[in-house]
């Protein structure tokens, strides 16, 4: 009886002493869920130590787990504004971080060691005034995550405190103003990502373990930033998943997605990643590439920008092939382009990159599956739906897997004028890619019959390559023709071809873009196109003075 009434006393004394009441802490688990009772007793637990510290790097982890699933965030807010209100009163962070002296401005710093001193002072200096900027808008109750205008003034006005507050720790070196962009990224951003995400010239950023390279005029650099340490990964893949409603872990290691900016993104993480998570992100343009800077850059010839005006206005299905990152899709931007404004476009794509300038365009992204595993919509399906939605054109972003087989029957049974692109390394290997990629389909098929739908089906194909100086190219522009007897179903005609020359000195590609002097079927066949000079002209191999032939 007498251990009963101990037990009552201790629990009587606990209670008291407890930081978060019985009925908020119920309240606060059956919001958030059950499954984080543990962290939140062990935070609760090193409040009753007077851990704050320790309480609230718990307490940032729930909360980062709470947001990524779209909970109710108020009761562990108005918790944490009171935590941080005793700490606060009992001297807030007592301990400084360390950082080694750095050599005065104007002072030569050579050698290694002093470099990494350098480098040393400069990475603890952000790392504690980040740390309490967001200790200090923990407290005030700011959004780590929006990106609004309003909460970045706030939060950015919070960092000129803290920055005043230690001016005098700060090495004269340090430029105030690139210090608060780099913690605001730090703290809001993607870290090192932010400052070539900005940088117009940088079309790839890629982040192998801590380290960062990006692309840079089709040239991959090693960037002298990087991540100090693989937790910042971490922290930027959080950043990233949890606004588009993806997951990462061991269970799930693989992620695609979208920045708020349009960028693309992929992410790859241990145990696939042995080294450590990887990240690329492939930018967003704002504004895409025109005609005028294509042909300005050299990419293809003035010729061949005419004759891809004519074939896409004749409805000729084209298929723009190539190997990764060899400028398809931007490609397909301006092809796209040169569709009859009074016609109905449907776009569909895994990943929404195009940006068409057309008045009436439907544009549908694919969407993975949830948590559960349930509600994929995939390429195939949105294809078939799109086919009921009165299209006069169906672009589509790539064709990778079954989806291909619906893209040829729709090819074959009257919409016509159809673009898309998909991955070869020659206009002949597309083929032998477009055979298997049908085969992924549900529905058999001999080889023969599928290489007749393919030749029924596609009319163009144009071929681009990225060449090793970083220079994009159309290399090829093919007519696709049935065969004439059984052992050889599909023949392609070459129309236009690059025939590269020798290194110019200055590490760009040269030679020059010549037409072979075939003439494409749709053009012989429609008196209208065959009785024009200026159209003729186009597909004559002497006529080198008319466009015909490019230097490249």
């Amino acid at each position: 009886m007498l251990g009963g009434f101990d037990r009552k006393e201790r629990y009587i004394r606990r209670r008291k002493k407890m930081p978060i009441r019985e009925k908020v802490l119920e309240e606060l688990l059956e919001k958030i869920g059950l499954r984080h009772r543990p962290k939140v007793q062990r935070a609760i637990r090193f409040e009753e130590e007077k851990e704050f510290e320790k309480a609230l790097a718990e307490w940032e982890e729930i909360v980062a787990e709470v947001r990524k699933e779209g909970k109710d965030l108020s009761v562990i807010q108005d918790h944490l504004k009171r935590l941080h209100r005793l700490w606060w009163q009992r001297g807030g962070p007592q301990r400084r971080e360390p950082w080694v002296e750095a050599p005065e401005r104007g002072e030569a710093v050579g050698g290694r060691e002093q470099d990494k001193d350098r480098d040393g002072s400069y990475a603890g200096l952000k790392r504690a005034l980040k740390t309490e900027l967001q200790n200090r808008c923990i407290g005030e109750g700011l959004d780590l995550v929006s990106q609004s205008e309003e909460n970045l003034l706030r939060i950015r006005s919070l960092l000129d405190e803290v920055i005043k507050e230690r001016l005098k720790e700060i090495p004269d070196w340090v430029k105030r103003k690139d210090l608060m962009e780099e913690i605001m990224n730090d703290v809001l951003g993607l870290g090192v990502l932010e400052e070539y995400l900005k940088d117009p010239k940088v079309n790839e950023v890629m982040i192998n373990g801590t380290d960062v390279f990006y692309e840079k005029d089709g040239v991959i650099h090693e960037a002298p930033r990087r991540f100090h340490h693989v937790d910042e990964v971490r922290k930027v893949i959080d950043r990233i998943v949890q606004p588009i409603g993806r997951r990462v872990d061991e269970s799930s290691p693989l992620v695609e997605g979208r920045l708020p900016d349009g960028s693309r993104v992929n992410i790859v993480i241990p145990p696939v990643a042995l080294d450590g998570p990887v990240i690329t992100v492939r930018k967003f343009a704002p504004v895409g590439f025109t005609e005028e800077q294509m042909l300005r850059s050299r990419a293809y010839s003035e010729a061949m920008s005419a004759f891809f005006r004519l074939a896409v206005r004749h409805r000729q299905n084209v298929i723009i092939a190539g190997r990764a990152s060899s400028g398809k899709t931007t490609l397909l931007n301006i092809l796209a382009g040169h569709i009859p404004k009074g016609e109905r476009i449907i776009t569909i794509e895994d990943m929404a990159e195009l940006r068409l300038s057309h008045p009436h365009v439907v544009r549908m992204e694919a969407r993975p599956a949830n948590l559960q595993g349930k509600g994929e919509i995939t390429i195939r399906t949105l294809f078939r739906n799109a086919l009921r939605m009165r299209p006069d054109r169906i672009i589509v972003g790539e064709c990778r897997g079954a989806e291909t087989l619906d893209m040829l029957q729709a090819m074959n049974t009257g919409h016509d004028g159809s673009i898309s692109t998909a991955h070869a390394n020659s206009p002949r290997d597309l083929f032998a890619r477009l055979e298997a990629m049908v085969q992924m389909s549900d529905i058999p098929m001999s080889d023969r019959t599928v290489r007749k739908q393919v030749a029924s089906g596609v009319d163009i194909v144009v071929y681009c390559v990225r060449f090793t100086e970083g220079q994009r190219k159309v290399v090829g522009v093919c007519e696709v023709v049935q065969g004439e007897g059984p052992e050889e179903e599909i023949q392609i005609r070459e129309i236009f071809e690059f025939r590269r020359g020798g290194g110019d000195g200055q590490e760009r590609v040269s030679g020059e873009f010549v037409s072979t002097g075939y003439v494409p079927t749709f053009v012989l066949e429609d008196p209208e196109l065959n009785q024009d000079p200026g159209v003729m002209d186009l597909f004559r191999d002497e006529a080198a003075g008319r466009g015909a032939r490019q230097s490249a």
